[in-house]
Formats: C-alpha cells, structure tokens, sequence
C-alpha cells in the first residue's frame, strides 16, 4: 500500500477502536441501573451496537484484505459500504483531533476508493462512462456558458475544458459540467451512467464517491494553482488512466 492509503485505512481502524471503548465505557456505567425496563432497553441496544459493530469491522477488515491481495471479496461489498457510510466521518474527526489535515484525510480516503474500484475490475460500456467535472476549469474570463451544453464550448485551449472533450471523444465517454454537489448528483441521476470519472478537490470528490454508492466512481484531484475554485487545472494522463480503469475493468 502507499502511504496515502495507509493513512486511511490507519484512521478506519483507530476509530474502531475508539468508538469500541466509548461504548465499554457507556455500558459499565449504565448497566449497574436497578430499572428493569431502563436494563432491558440498555440490552437490546447492546445488541445492536454489537451486530452494527461487527459488520463495520468486517467491513474494514475487507478495505484491507482488497487492498492487500488487489482483490475485490464480493461477499463483504455490503460490509464496506456500511463501514464507509459509518466509519468515513469518525475516520476525519479522529485525524483533525491528532493534527492530521483534514485534506490529508479526505485525499487517501479517495485514494482507497479508487483502489477498490480497480479490484473490482468491473468493465464498462464506452457510453456508459461519465466524465463529471467542475465548471471552475474553465477560464473565468470565457463568455460562452458550458454548464447547460458543452457543445458551447469553442475549444480555444484555454483552459482544460477543451482537452476533457478531445478525451471524452476519443473514449466515447460522457461529458458533463457541474457547478455543485447538487447539481452534480442530479446530472448523474438523469443520465445513469454504469461508472463515473469525476474531477474535483478533496471535499467535493470524498462528499460525492460516498453521495454514489454503489455506483463506481474514480476520483481525479483537481490541481488548484489560482486558489479554490478559480482557473483551475486537471492532469489529462490521470483522467485517461481513470477511464481506462473503467473501460477495461482495471
């Protein structure tokens, strides 16, 4: 594994850790109540932390073992998606409180999803694959207006927009613009694509790879040289890579 993923999975098992000694804790202080009804409910929700805390482990334990024997183990997919829904916040928390960037964070976060994407090996139909990328690459001064139709698009060269056609084209990819997290989720609803490249920074990627599960998606950080959301740039090689991954199934 590479150190940005370690970083992750480093975090995901921490967190279970913490999370399992809050709740030893808790449960030695409350469980010693005379109440039988108040006993009763503490039981039953014993239960249910326990069988939730199992399968967030297990679903952990699957993040790794993937990554380790870049194998994807289809029966766990159900256990990594409820281990990434639950564990991705406490995984963020527990980095800021030790001095981890909370972008360090998110960055190996998508890094891990994009690793168990390529185990996964699942191929794609060519149209079936969305390019999903923000309108803050293309240059602030342009008049034309590509968020409702890309074909507005001069290709001057500018900026990257015109380079993600000329690669969308070439794969027989979908290309779509958003301005938002909301926008974007409606783009990819409307057109149901089978997987997605989206292109963005740490926040916006990290919100929208867990906004679509199941649906693969391969993350691309966005290169911010003029500050967020302004000018900014993507590495074409990494978008090519990332359908490629799509494409032919890792």
């Amino acid at each position: 594994m590479r150190n940005s993923k370690r970083l992750y999975i480093g975090l995901l098992f921490a967190s279970l850790v913490v999370i399992g000694l809050i709740f030893l804790i808790v449960y030695n202080l409350i469980r010693f109540q005379n109440q039988p009804l108040f006993k009763g409910i503490t039981i039953g929700l014993a239960i249910i932390f326990i069988i939730l805390f199992i399968l967030v482990a297990a679903g952990s334990v699957a993040i790794l073992l993937s990554i380790i024997r870049a194998q994807k183990i289809p029966s766990l997919e159900g256990s990594i998606r409820i281990a990434t829904t639950l564990l991705f916040p406490v995984a963020v928390q527990l980095g800021k409180i030790v001095g981890i960037a909370k972008e360090r964070t998110l960055g190996s976060f998508i890094e891990v999803n994009n690793y168990l994407v390529k185990t996964y090996r699942k191929i794609v139909p060519a149209g079936r694959v969305m390019i999903l990328a923000p309108h803050c690459l293309q240059d602030s001064d342009c008049p034309f207006k590509i968020t409702t139709d890309i074909k507005n698009c001069r290709r001057c060269g500018k900026c990257a927009i015109s380079g993600l056609i000329e690669v969308a084209e070439q794969h027989g990819a979908i290309l779509r613009i958003a301005t938002g997290g909301t926008l974007a989720r409606q783009i990819i609803e409307d057109a149901n694509p089978k997987g997605v490249v989206a292109i963005a920074c740490e926040r916006d990627l990290s919100l929208g790879i867990k906004d679509a599960t199941p649906l693969p998606v391969i993350g691309v950080l966005n290169q911010r040289p003029n500050g967020p959301c302004h000018n900014t740039q993507v590495d074409m090689i990494k978008v090519e890579e990332a359908l490629g991954i799509m494409l032919h199934g890792g």
